[in-house]
């Protein structure tokens, strides 16, 4: 078990085509491991750096930049830390069609 602290995840939208949730971490906070059953888009809040841990083991830092999207396919797993000295936010949407 981490003893990094763990993001909040606010539900903003839930509909059967579509879900949004606002993660909001603290410095070194991190989501937990997971595996995304869908494809998403991921759209930063904010400025700043996510370390992306994988489960072979390997780490990097990406650096996100406010309203600049990404998308990724399902079946991507790994855990995100917030790697930012001040509290960071993104909004993940998942495309559930």
């Amino acid at each position: 078990m981490s003893a990094r602290a763990q993001a909040v995840a606010t539900v903003k939208i839930d509909q059967p085509h579509v879900r949004v949730i606002e993660y909001s971490f603290q410095p070194g906070a991190e989501t937990g491991w997971h595996r995304h059953g869908y494809d998403y888009v991921v759209v930063p809040l904010l400025d700043g750096q996510l370390l992306i841990e994988r489960p072979d083991g390997s780490s990097h830092v990406t650096e996100l930049h406010t309203h600049q999207p990404y998308e990724r396919r399902a079946g991507v797993e790994h855990n995100v830390v917030n790697a930012n000295a001040f509290q960071f936010a993104f909004l993940e949407i998942e495309l559930l069609r």
